[in-house]
């Protein structure tokens, strides 16, 4: 290949010395690009600069976005059951779940935060009398002439109030803080609403704009909606049954207001990782009025067991066939979630990571691609749950 023996400013030439052959040496010069292509890639990354401080200075409204569509999908399986066998127009359905949960969340707050404040207030009251029933027990005693642990106990009790407060801040970043947002709870209210009530006709017309890969993205659509009702319910399920157990438990040991700690424990049950421990310390602050130290510890003893029986059979046998999200995948969005959007962000990480996990096989579909073992308890994340 012959080339002009000068250079000039519109190219660049690189030579190779010839190898044993005694080949002629040679040269490559690589041209300019283009004006148009110049301009063009100046384009795209002023437009993705662009796309990016839009996204950011929208995150609010996307945030409100995203939880209205994941209270949507949770709700689509309880609204299309009881139209259907109510055969009431849709809207009333939507508005009567909407009032059902919010009498709920108003009763478990008039039954359970009254009963609580209580509890704690007559444990720290009461609380030298308890020191002083321990100091009868001479093991006891000698362990504590030595560490002082009674007054470590006593000072810990009169802030019990403080404490229980601190310990509950969860609680209220989900109820009292939202509620502190009234424009926001509307919004997510009526979205959520809208959604509910024409979420289909708006996949329709979003599905009719992508021709012929319609269906495929139907069911993409399809799938993630009912992953995220399984998740719902599961997480339901398993609240229940922590309440149904802990009523009876502390029906046993004689705990006033046992249904409404039940309740206590199965509202912060659907708090991934610390939820069941939030619920668990307040329950045993009840219980020690009751008959200390037994009481206490016959809850404590119950609700590890509990804890155990919950995270090694209940929760991989809801969690892992309702959504097939890896345990790994599932740490990382819990963590995720939770520095992002705090308690609420836990809330919706599980069912986000398995939307993201249905987009991405479907990904690997479509390029022909094998996809990996990403399903919880070995199973394929191309055969979906185990049914």
């Amino acid at each position: 290949m012959s080339a002009p023996d000068h250079p000039t400013h519109t190219s660049l030439r690189t030579t190779r010395e010839s190898s044993e052959d005694g080949a002629a040496p040679l040269r490559v010069r690589l041209t300019a690009p283009p004006l148009s292509g110049v301009l063009r890639l100046v384009l795209i990354l002023v437009a993705t600069v662009l796309a990016l401080y839009m996204v950011w200075r929208i995150r609010g409204v996307i945030q409100l976005l995203v939880i209205s569509l994941f209270f949507a999908f949770a709700l689509f399986p309880v609204v299309d059951a009881a139209a259907v066998r109510t055969r009431a127009p849709r809207a009333v359905v939507i508005l009567a779940v909407y009032t059902i949960l919010a009498l709920l969340v108003g009763l478990i707050g008039y039954v359970v935060i009254p009963s609580v404040v209580r509890e704690v207030q007559t444990l720290s009251r009461d609380a030298p009398h308890y020191a002083a029933e321990l100091r009868r027990d001479a093991t006891f005693r000698h362990y504590d002439d030595r560490y002082h642990i009674t007054a470590k106990l006593l000072r810990d009790a009169h802030r019990l109030p403080q404490l229980l407060a601190r310990a509950a801040g969860p609680l209220k970043d989900v109820t009292v803080g939202a509620a502190s947002f009234i424009a926001q709870l509307i919004t997510v209210l009526a979205v959520t609403f809208l959604l509910v009530l024409h979420g289909r006709g708006y996949s329709e017309l979003g599905l009719s704009l992508v021709g012929r890969r319609q269906q495929r993205y139907r069911q993409v659509i399809i799938d993630i909606k009912d992953s995220v009702a399984r998740y719902t319910l599961g997480n339901i399920s398993i609240s229940v049954l922590a309440t149904i157990a802990t009523w009876i438990v502390l029906s046993i040991l004689g705990v006033p207001y046992a249904l409404a700690l039940g309740l206590v424990v199965g509202f912060f049950d659907f708090i991934p990782l610390i939820g069941a421990t939030l619920g668990a310390i307040v329950v045993a602050l009840a219980t020690v009025p009751v008959s200390f130290p037994t009481a206490t510890i016959v809850w404590i003893a119950f609700i590890i067991v509990w804890q155990r029986f919950e995270d090694y059979v209940v929760q991989p046998l809801v969690y892992g066939r309702a959504v097939n999200v890896n345990p790994l995948v599932t740490i990382i969005s819990l963590l995720v979630g939770a520095e992002l959007l705090g308690i609420l962000g836990v809330l919706l990480a599980i069912p986000s990571a398995a939307a993201i996990q249905i987009i991405l096989r479907e990904w690997w579909s479509a390029k022909g691609l094998k996809a990996p073992d990403l399903g919880a308890d070995g199973v394929r994340a191309d055969e979906g749950p185990t049914r």
